[in-house]
């Protein structure tokens, strides 16, 4: 059964004009092994990287029904990428399994999360 749903859009310039301004958003958003991943990238790669981290966090807090804050923070979450390359939510304070899907163009991340109650 489904708790809840959340998607997300974030423009990806946004996130590059941050990055640039030195405002240390891949350490607040990104886990200490999402950072691994992260800083194994070139800069177009991982500005999308981000990007699509920061968004799939934000759907999953919408998700949640808390949105990012005191009930769930960016560092409560954690995403990685399976051996076939496919984002799995592997650390949330969520009971429940955790979906997420993310997709970009040059401009745009789009994500969604879905939380499940019960067992798979």
């Amino acid at each position: 059964m489904i708790y809840g749903t959340g998607i997300d859009l974030t423009e990806i310039g946004r996130i590059q004009k941050i990055v640039d301004a030195g405002l240390k958003l891949p350490e607040k958003v990104l886990t200490p092994a999402e950072l691994v991943v992260y800083n194994r990238y070139g800069s177009k790669r991982r500005i999308e990287f981000l990007a699509g981290r920061f968004s799939a966090k934000e759907s999953y807090s919408k998700a949640f029904g808390t949105g990012i804050g005191a009930a769930v923070g960016f560092q409560d979450i954690e995403i990685l990428d399976n051996e076939a390359g496919k984002p799995e939510i592997t650390r949330h304070p969520f009971t429940g399994p955790a979906w997420v899907s993310i997709s970009h163009t040059d401009q745009l991340v789009m994500t969604q999360v879905i939380l499940e109650r019960g067992k798979m």
